[in-house]
């Protein structure tokens, strides 16, 4: 059973890429142990993501070791797109 988790007492820092423009907008926060286990937290870092426009909406959990692979996935695939070949 997944804890329940009291995300107002968290700290959601929005991406670098996101504007004033209500586009595509995500936050993340860290729930690391010992520091939020009063927020219910495993006893292993959780990286949090939810969409920024709805706060209350669903949220993605992943593992810090889940989190690099994807962040190195979504940066390997930025350079192999067209348009990162086209300015190497």
């Amino acid at each position: 059973m997944t804890p329940a988790f009291d995300l107002s007492l968290c700290t959601w820092r929005k991406s670098s890429y996101s504007n004033g423009d209500g586009g595509a907008c995500v936050e993340i926060t860290v729930l690391d142990e010992p520091a939020h286990a009063h927020l219910g937290a495993a006893s292993e870092t959780l990286i949090l993501v939810r969409d920024s426009k709805r706060p209350e909406g669903p949220i993605l959990k992943s593992t810090r070791d889940e989190w690099r692979l994807f962040t190195l996935a979504l940066g390997a695939e930025q350079r192999s797109s067209p348009a990162a070949r086209a300015f190497s």
